[in-house]
């Protein structure tokens, strides 16, 4: 969601849902891989995304100002 990229606001989690949902029909065995982008600021917000089924974050501000650290993301390697 290019509208909260950079903005350390949270992510689309209910855009990224909506999206997860319409081309999985609620289905383990996804079609698309989504990969989520804008807004992540804590890990908290990458927990989320991954429980509602995104395949991977995009997170740049985030880390360059130290609000998640490389050590806090290994977990989900």
């Amino acid at each position: 969601d290019i509208s909260k990229d950079g903005m350390l606001q949270g992510p689309s989690v209910d855009l990224y849902k909506k999206i997860i949902n319409q081309f999985t029909n609620g289905s383990v065995d996804q079609s698309v891989k989504l990969i989520a982008s804008g807004g992540v600021t804590t890990i908290e917000d990458v927990e989320v995304l991954a429980d509602i089924g995104c395949d991977g974050v995009i997170i740049g501000k985030a880390i360059y100002e130290n609000r998640i650290s490389l050590k806090e993301l290994e977990r989900f390697l």
